[in-house]
Order: structure tokens, then sequence, then C-alpha cells
């Protein structure tokens, strides 16, 4: 009993100090902060460690306790503005991906949303009708087919926060984008996904006051 309790707290003590880890140094994955703990701490067998599913509990934990109110806010309103984004180009099937679609999310970072068009001057043409101005860039992504090819993005602004849109054409929605941070297919989350995030982040902004 005393061997189960003291692995027990064991995963307690990785988890909360891999959360720690994450919201003190910005780390987003999981998987590279709870590496780092562990060899800190010298604890090498992996049936110790916590799962993503522990870490994210302990982080939503350090968050009550230690976020700011304005952090929390700010999570709030990035979530927010990629929602209201989400409803604005409906019709071209968004999906939030990124830092404000993971469990760890990261507040200062853009919205970024993938949307599905046969032609980049769809979207453009959405912009033009409500007055937006944006900027244009190209980026090389990976495909989970293997392939490579340059995708557009536009980039607007809508109140304090950063929009991007990744255009991708209507096939990439069997055949996503790879992650640059994992080389994972990147699915991404649909609005009604989002609508939950929104409602975690309220609660955590009631937390935070």
């Amino acid at each position: 009993m005393r061997q189960r309790d003291r692995a027990t707290n064991q995963r307690r003590w990785l988890a909360e100090e891999t959360a720690r880890l994450m919201a003190e140094q910005g780390i987003a994955e999981p998987e590279r902060a709870r590496r780092k703990v562990a060899e800190r701490a010298g604890i090498d067998n992996k049936r110790l460690w916590p799962s993503n599913e522990e870490v994210q509990e302990a982080l939503l934990a350090y968050r009550r306790l230690f976020w700011r109110p304005d952090q929390a806010a700010a999570l709030l309103q990035s979530r927010e503005q990629a929602l209201a984004a989400m409803r604005h180009f409906a019709r071209f099937g968004p999906r939030l991906v990124g830092a404000l679609a993971d469990d760890y999310p990261d507040p200062d970072q853009p919205v970024r949303l993938h949307l599905f068009a046969e032609a980049v001057d769809e979207i453009v043409l959405a912009l033009l009708n409500q007055g937006i101005p944006w900027r244009e860039r190209q980026e090389q992504r990976h495909f989970a087919d293997g392939s490579r090819r340059f995708a557009p993005i536009l980039t607007f602004i809508a109140g304090d926060t950063a929009i991007e849109l990744l255009v991708l054409p209507t096939l990439a929605r069997s055949n996503p984008p790879l992650a640059t941070r994992d080389e994972k297919p990147e699915r991404g989350l649909d609005a009604a996904a989002v609508e939950r995030l929104v409602a975690e982040a309220r609660a955590l902004t009631a937390l935070a006051r």
C-alpha cells in the first residue's frame, strides 16, 4: 500500500511540476515539459509519469490559483474572437488550430483558422465586402499525404486580436496540413467545440477575479 501511495504521490508531483513549467516557461507540448521535469528528478520509469489528462488537470488547477485576471480575460477575448471569425466565415468550413485550440492554450498567440475554398479570391472578396484590411503571405506546408505546397495566409486584426486565415483547397479536408509543432495532421476544431472552449474560458475568468 505504501509503495502504491508513493507512486501516486510521485505522479501527482510530476503532473504539478510539469504544469508549472508549462505555465511559467510557455511550453505548449506536455511531453517536452514532462520529460524535462522527470529527467531533473531522475525518474526514468515512464509508468510513473503522469498522463496528458493528469497534466491538463494540474495545469487548470495552476491557472485557477495563479493566473491573473488579465491573463484569463485575454484567453476569453481570443477565443471569443476566434468563434466570431468562425461564424463570419462559416461557409468556408472554418477550423480552429494552433495554440488556442490546444488543451494548453497561450492567449498571446494569434487566432489561427483553416478555411476551405477553391480560390483565395473567395476569402479576399469576403474581407473586401466587410471593409477589413488584410495582408497576405505564402507559407509552405507539409500535408498528410506527404506532399508539400505553398498556401496563402491572410492576416487581419479584430479588436486587439490578430487572426490568421490559412486558405486550403476543399480536398484538404481529407488531406490536412501537418502541424509545424509535431508533424501530425492538423484537423482543428469546429465551431461547436470552440463554443465549449469559450465556456471554459468564461469559467476560468470568473475564478481569476
